[in-house]
């Protein structure tokens, strides 16, 4: 594994290393990741949304910031986005369940997603 967890600071991924990154564990079906929403960055790769949410807090983002979702490649940009992670389960954050509930962090995360990772083209 050449690249199993990679840092989206800017731009988008690309459309090559996303494939790899979804071929590791997901059979390209699907890539997990994190997105700190203050930083408006992602972590994409990995088995598990704690290893990405491990990167970023090595990176600096504070745990507050970070969400955990799924991306689908080649599903379009209705079906994409995924928004379930065990991480997400923070009643201190006000989120009781693995899906985000608030529909305006919901909308902050997928900006993030279409900014750092796409909107659901193939690739």
């Amino acid at each position: 594994m050449s690249h199993p967890i990679t840092i989206v600071q800017e731009g988008r991924i690309d459309p090559g290393l996303l494939r790899e990154l979804a071929l590791q564990w997901f059979d390209g079906e699907m890539v997990k990741y994190v997105v700190d929403v203050r930083r408006r960055i992602a972590a994409v790769g990995g088995e598990m949304h704690a290893d990405a949410e491990s990167i970023l807090l090595e990176d600096g983002s504070a745990q507050d910031d970070l969400w955990g979702a799924n991306y689908f490649p080649g599903r379009g940009p209705v079906d994409f986005l995924e928004y379930t992670s065990l991480i997400n389960i923070s009643p201190r954050r006000g989120n009781r369940a693995m899906e985000i509930q608030d529909p305006a962090l919901r909308a902050v995360v997928r900006s993030i997603t279409v900014e750092r990772i796409g909107e659901g083209e193939g690739v």
